[in-house]
Order: structure tokens, then C-alpha cells, then sequence
């Protein structure tokens, strides 16, 4: 995720920093809850397979510039979904800050931005899981539509978050509203592509039962509450 260096500046750039702290605190929050569900030892490890997975797709899988942003794959509900609310957290702002710091330090002063752009609906997409799948249903049970649901939610956020910052840092003339559009549209696209890769991820993961009750992957992947 790599919102345009400058869309945001001056004086205004500092309600990211606050949005950013909001949804850091937040899953603090949320990472206590699951240490003291699952371990901590259990919280670290998927995190860091996370944070590294997110690294990874950040810098190896196909990203282009569009508009106010870039457009890729960054597979948030798929890492929601096999390791956890918190750990998907960590490893997105992780990956992305190993990211900034070591190959786009431009970045650097986005990341407020960015970390938000990718957590809050992250956050989102995890109260819709909550709402739309019983709980006796195992993640890798989950149906096309279920997936595509949790995929409109998370792709959907990111591109109302990307088009909050461009509005807010240059406003609405016709041409940063084009840039939007166009952004928004290109992006729009990854929600036909991530549910597929969801369920190919979660069919993989059924297929090998021995992750079940381990501390690489979310209880509820197999069932467990």
C-alpha cells in the first residue's frame, strides 16, 4: 500500500498520525485478547509469519500506480481468516513498516495513512465475519459468497480510506476526482481475484489436518472457538 508522497502535507498529515494511533491502540487491544485466549508464544508466531507473508506480498507480487495510489494484492482477509484478527494486524502494519524503513523510505511519512488505510478495514471485515458466519462453521467451510462478502468489505474500506485521504489533501477538483475514480476502479478489480485466492488458501488448509489445534493457525480456521 503506498498512498502518493504528498497527497497529504503540511498541518494536515497529523490526523493520520491520530487515525494511525487509534488503530494501533485498538489492536493492542485485541492482541492482549488473544494472548490471553491462545499463548502468547501463539500470538508471536503467527504474527511474524504474518508480518513476513505481508512483507512479501508487498514486494514480490505484481503492484502498479494508479492514480492517487498503487494497486495489489494484499491479501488482508486471507490472513484474517487463517491466523486471527491480531496477528493479520501486526503483520500488515509490520510488513509494511519493514517496508518503509528498508526499501521506500518515501513511504515513511505516509505511513500514518497507510497503516490506517489497511487496518480499520481489516477491523471491519472481521465484525462482517463475525455477523455472517455461524459460528459453527469452520472457516474452511466457507462458501464463494461468504469469501467474496469479506472481500467486497476489506477491498471496499480500502479504497473509501485511499479516497478520504485524497479528498482531505487536495479536495475536489476534476482532476484528483479522476485520479480517485480511476483508482478506485482498477482496485475494485482484486475483489474477483481474492476470494478465490481465500478459498484456495482455506482448501489447501483442509486438505492438511495437521495445522488443526496448533499454534500456527486461528482456532477458528478448523472450527474451535
Amino acid at each position: 500500500m503506498h498512498i502518493e508522497p504528498g497527497l497529504v502535507d503540511g498541518s494536515k498529515i497529523f490526523l493520520s498520525y491520530a487515525t494511525a494511533t487509534a488503530a494501533l491502540a485498538y489492536t493492542g487491544k485485541v492482541a492482549f485478547d488473544t494472548a490471553v485466549k491462545d499463548g502468547l508464544a501463539a500470538l508471536a508466531l503467527r504474527s511474524a509469519i504474518a508480518v513476513a507473508l505481508v512483507f512479501c506480498f508487498f514486494e514480490v507480487l505484481p503492484h502498479h500506480p494508479v492514480g492517487v495510489s498503487e494497486v495489489h494484492l494484499i491479501l488482508g482477509t486471507t490472513l484474517l481468516l487463517v491466523f486471527g484478527l491480531a496477528p493479520a494486524a501486526f503483520g500488515l502494519a509490520g510488513g509494511l513498516l519493514i517496508q518503509s524503513l528498508f526499501f521506500e523510505p518515501q513511504d515513511l511519512p505516509q505511513f500514518g495513512m497507510n497503516v490506517t488505510t489497511l487496518l480499520v478495514p481489516l477491523f471491519a471485515t472481521a465484525a462482517l465475519a463475525r455477523r455472517i458466519i455461524p459460528e459453527n462453521v469452520a472457516y474452511v467451510d466457507l462458501s464463494y459468497q461468504q469469501a467474496f462478502k469479506l472481500s467486497v468489505a476489506y477491498q471496499g474500506g480500502i479504497v473509501v480510506w485511499v479516497g478520504f485521504w485524497a479528498l482531505y489533501g487536495r479536495g475536489t477538483g476534476l482532476e484528483n476526482l479522476g485520479q480517485i475514480a480511476s483508482f478506485g476502479a482498477a482496485y475494485m478489480t482484486i475483489v474477483l481475484v481474492e476470494p478465490l485466492v481465500d478459498l484456495g488458501v482455506l482448501a489447501a488448509a483442509k486438505g492438511w489436518r495437521r495445522l488443526q489445534g496448533t499454534v500456527f493457525v486461528e482456532r477458528r480456521l478448523y472450527g474451535g472457538v
